[in-house]
């Protein structure tokens, strides 16, 4: 079996190397208008029956299959790759190859590139991919996806933002008793009555949209939310939870624009406060998602722009790790100061939006929008899943489940919160 799947592996590099020589020719070729322009892609991405997922092995496939869908954007100094993938995680080397081979098929360079999961727990989080003949098939696809959509790429004349509170959906899974530590966690799934009746807690209840317009007719809309995204799971059935759906309803309300859908920081964050476990949540939760969709998409606002106007900034940093907690491959690399890309997408004076590792807390993304007041500022978090849940330095003393499984240290906050700030202020933007 080992030498069929090293065989299968062989035969799928060799085609990266193809069709990613190709990629780059048809890019280049593209590039020199200098015009802004997006090509958009969309895969499934569903694991055939009896592939182990992490909360069950695949038995059965659902009505609605698990996407990767993403933009190029180009025209500007070198291209830039934006996807969002129905699935748990990706993390470590299996991350990098995504990043490595992306990039080869857009033809500009790995850190340029944004991989991110929505983290659906119905999904799979592959481990060692290169040994993976399902992954590998699926990075080929991708690769052969950004390729052909270069062929179909639009200009771009006009970029719109738009933002909407979402209403019951998000709460805070950390509850905080009278002397400042957990009490409880409000898990996504929460039976517990009285915990249901807490507050929402901290949270960032608004949705950012940024959609790319080709004068008056939508291309891409990029959605952002910050929380955890399982209605229930453990089903054996590969499916994009609510967010999915959501996802889904809103394609076909604006159906020539494609939907991307981003989970933001949203590591301490779920539906807990409004949802029991009960199976009929998934279609509610849906429909209030979707809703906060269309209301931010209602309250868009358009600005035209050149390819100057675009530009993408990242600051690739090392992430100080806890030995005992960190695991074996993890920490192999930190000792070989492997560092992870913060990477940020600047529209002219409009809009900032970052593109973070881990599953950080919801902290963060609070701090990111207090850094630009009044300017729109968006984030996606679970890249690079490695580095697991990522507490600001303020919740350690507080204890809890994120807190007591953290890979990092609390001095990652100040690493994370200093290139957020380099980002968000670089000055020659």
């Amino acid at each position: 079996m080992k030498r069929i799947i090293s065989f299968v592996a062989s035969a799928l590099f060799l085609s990266f190397f193809i069709v990613s020589a190709q990629g780059m020719n048809n890019i280049q070729d593209t590039a020199i208008t200098k015009d802004l322009q997006v090509a958009v892609f969309d895969v499934d991405i569903t694991p055939p029956k009896d592939y182990k997922m992490p909360y069950g092995v695949a038995l059965n496939t659902w009505d609605m299959g698990l996407r990767a869908k993403g933009i190029v954007l180009f025209g500007t100094e070198k291209p830039i790759v934006l996807v969002s993938l129905d699935w748990l995680g990706i993390a470590n080397d299996c991350y990098d190859e995504f990043k490595r081979s992306l990039a080869q098929a857009a033809g500009t360079i790995p850190e340029h590139v944004a991989v991110h999961v929505i983290h659906q727990h119905d999904a799979p989080y592959p481990r060692d991919c290169l040994n993976d003949s399902f992954v590998l098939s699926v990075i080929h696809r991708l690769e052969m996806a950004v390729i052909n959509s270069l062929e179909n790429a639009i200009s771009i004349t006009h970029i719109g933002f738009g933002e909407a509170p979402v209403h019951k959906v998000a709460s805070n899974r950390r509850i905080l008793g009278e002397d400042g530590k957990i009490k409880a966690m409000r898990w996504t799934v929460c039976k517990d009555s009285s915990l249901r009746t807490e507050p929402e807690g901290l949270i960032d209840p608004v949705l950012s949209a940024v959609s790319f317009w080709n004068e008056n007719k939508p291309v891409a809309v990029l959605n952002f939310y910050a929380t955890h995204p399982q209605s229930y799971y453990g089903t054996g059935v590969p499916n994009p939870d609510y967010p999915g759906i959501a996802r889904f309803y809103r394609q076909l309300a604006i159906p020539d624009a494609l939907q991307v859908y981003f989970t933001g920081a949203g590591g301490n964050v779920g539906a807990g406060k409004y949802n029991d476990g009960s199976h009929e949540n998934r279609g509610v939760l849906a429909e209030r998602l979707a809703d906060g969709m269309k209301r931010a998409w209602e309250n868009t606002k358009q600005v035209s722009v050149i390819s100057s106007d675009i530009q993408w900034t990242f600051d690739s940093v090392v992430l100080p790790l806890d030995s005992a907690k960190a695991g074996e491959v993890l920490w192999k690399r930190y000792k070989a100061d492997k560092k992870v890309d913060i990477q940020c997408l600047t529209i002219g004076n409009e809009a900032r939006i970052l593109f973070m590792p881990g599953e950080l807390l919801v902290e963060y993304q609070i701090a990111a929008k207090k850094m630009r007041p009044g300017q729109f500022v968006a984030m996606a978090a679970y890249g690079d899943l490695s580095f697991g849940y990522i507490p600001p330095a303020a919740a350690f003393p507080q204890g809890g489940y994120e807190v007591d499984v953290a890979k990092v240290t609390p001095e990652a906050e100040t690493v994370l919160l200093n290139a957020i700030s380099k980002l968000l202020n670089d000055k020659t933007k």
